[in-house]
């Protein structure tokens, strides 16, 4: 055990007792006493605990890419007929929407019955029943009154395009019209429309009015 220790060399540490080689010219190394053994294994540690968080960090972080979703082909094809009836629907209506105003500009019968129409924000399909009922009343003409029936004869006859008594265009001409005269050629077709739907519902009104067993016309 003497010869052991001699050769090898005892150093004391705070801890335990470091066991060094002993250098060949026969000193006692005293590194511990410049360096205690609890400081190198601290700082290797630290040194292992560096690389670490070195690798840790140094693989860099890469965006994924999400695949574009793939779109079926029947569908595809789908989506784009459905895109094309779409537009010619919008076609279809700047069509309509031009005709309309055309009618208007050019006035008579059916540019009155269409602004009418147009104002009460009923469908254009009505206008050939209300053509009907128009040319039944008054023949086309706006300043038509009626002077032998029985409104007449309580004195108050039925005037304008649709034949309304001064009472019943009050209470139904549109709002936009409240000022215009009964003769008004679009205001009484708006107060005529209205009290047909309103008495007799929109399907009489598409008809061209009332009639009898013999599809003869009826005033209304």
């Amino acid at each position: 055990m003497l010869a052991t220790t001699a050769a090898v060399g005892a150093v004391a540490t705070g801890a335990f007792t470091a066991l060094l080689p002993t250098p060949a010219d026969g000193t006692t190394t005293t590194a511990a006493a410049d360096a205690p053994y609890d400081t190198v294994l601290a700082a290797e540690s630290s040194e292992l605990e560096t690389a670490a968080e070195s690798t840790r960090f140094s693989t860099a972080v890469l965006p994924v890419e999400l695949a574009a979703e793939a779109v079926p082909a029947d569908e595809h094809l789908a989506r784009l007929v459905q895109g094309a009836e779409i537009a010619e629907l919008h076609a279809e209506q700047a069509r309509e929407e031009a005709r309309i105003e055309a009618l208007i500009e050019r006035g008579g019968v059916d540019g009155w019955i269409a602004e009418a129409l147009q104002t009460l924000e009923l469908p254009q399909d009505l206008a050939s029943g209300v053509k009907k009922i128009v040319m039944a009343e008054s023949g086309g003409n706006p300043r038509a009154i009626n002077n032998w029936d029985s409104n007449a004869a309580r004195g108050t006859p039925s005037q304008g395009l649709m034949q309304t008594i001064p009472s019943t265009y009050r209470h139904y001409v549109h709002p936009e019209f409240e000022g215009r005269s009964i003769t008004d050629p679009v205001a009484n077709i708006t107060a005529g429309v209205r009290y047909m739907i309103d008495n007799y519902g929109v399907d009489t009104l598409e008809a061209g009015g009332r009639s009898n067993g013999s599809g003869s016309y009826v005033g209304y």
